[in-house]
C-alpha cells in the first residue's frame, strides 16, 4: 500500500497522441474525483471509516492527474509546489482519520457492512477501469510500471474494505473496521511525509541551480 502515488506524466515532445491522452488523464481523474465523493458520502453515512480512509486514495489520485494535466508543459518547481499541497492534505486526513477511529473506540460504533462491501466493488471496479486506460497508452518504460504499481496498490485498499466488510458482518462489530482504517490512516500520513521530503528537495533543488545560475550570469557580466 503506498498512498504517496506519483503517476508520472511523460515529456510532451514523447507523447505520439497528446490529445487522446489528454482526454485519457481528464477521464481518470473525473472517475476518481467521483469516486472520492462517493467514497466521503458512503463512509460518513454508514460509519465506515476504512471507506473513509480509502477515499483518500481516490482524492489523491485526482490530484495527481490534475497536476499531470497542468504540468504537461510546465516547470518542475510547478510540480514540487502542488506535490507540497497534496502531502498537506494526505496528512491531514490522514489525522482526521486516526481521531474518528479513536472517537469510535469510545463510542463502540458498528458500520454498515452492505454499503462498505457494495462501495469497496465499486472502487475496485473503477481502480482497474482507470488502469485499463492508461495501460493502453504507456508502452514499456518506467511511466507503465508506476501506474501498475499504483493501480495494484489501490486495489489491495479496495479488497481491504471489502474484507473489513465480511469481518464487521461476521462478528457484529467494528473492530474490524478500525483496524483497516487505522492502518490506512497510518499509511496516508507516512505517504505524505514522503511526498512532502521529496517536494521539499526538488524545491531546495531548483534553487539551488537557479543561485547557480544567477552567480554565473553575474560572474560573466563582471568581465
Amino acid at each position: 500500500m503506498s498512498h504517496a502515488c506519483e503517476h508520472h506524466t511523460p515529456a510532451a515532445g514523447s507523447i505520439s497522441n497528446l490529445a487522446r491522452y489528454r482526454r485519457v488523464l481528464w477521464t481518470a481523474l473525473w472517475i476518481n474525483a467521483a469516486m472520492f465523493g462517493v467514497e466521503l458520502f458512503s463512509g460518513w453515512h454508514s460509519g465506515s471509516l476504512s471507506l473513509l480512509a480509502d477515499s483518500i486514495d481516490f482524492a489523491g489520485d485526482a490530484l495527481n492527474y490534475g497536476v499531470s494535466l497542468a504540468v504537461l508543459s510546465a516547470a518542475l518547481a510547478w510540480r514540487a509546489r502542488a506535490a507540497v499541497v497534496k502531502a498537506l492534505c494526505m496528512m491531514g486526513f490522514g489525522t482526521l482519520i486516526l481521531g474518528r477511529a479513536i472517537w469510535s473506540l469510545y463510542t463502540g460504533t458498528v458500520p454498515d457492512a452492505t454499503t462498505m462491501g457494495v462501495v469497496g466493488l465499486l472502487a475496485l471496479v473503477a481502480n482497474v477501469a482507470v488502469a485499463w486506460m492508461l495501460y493502453a497508452f504507456r508502452e514499456g518504460d518506467a511511466n507503465m510500471r508506476s501506474v501498475w504499481l499504483c493501480s495494484r496498490n489501490d486495489a489491495i485498499g479496495n479488497v481491504l474494505v471489502m474484507l473489513a466488510a465480511a469481518g464487521v458482518l461476521g462478528t457484529g462489530s467494528g473492530w474490524p473496521d478500525l483496524l483497516v482504517a487505522a492502518g490506512m490512516a497510518a499509511l496516508a500520513l507516512q505517504g505524505g511525509w514522503q511526498v512532502m521530503r521529496q517536494a521539499r528537495q526538488e524545491l531546495a533543488g531548483q534553487l539551488a541551480a537557479a543561485a547557480t545560475s544567477c552567480g554565473d550570469n553575474h560572474h560573466g557580466h563582471s568581465h
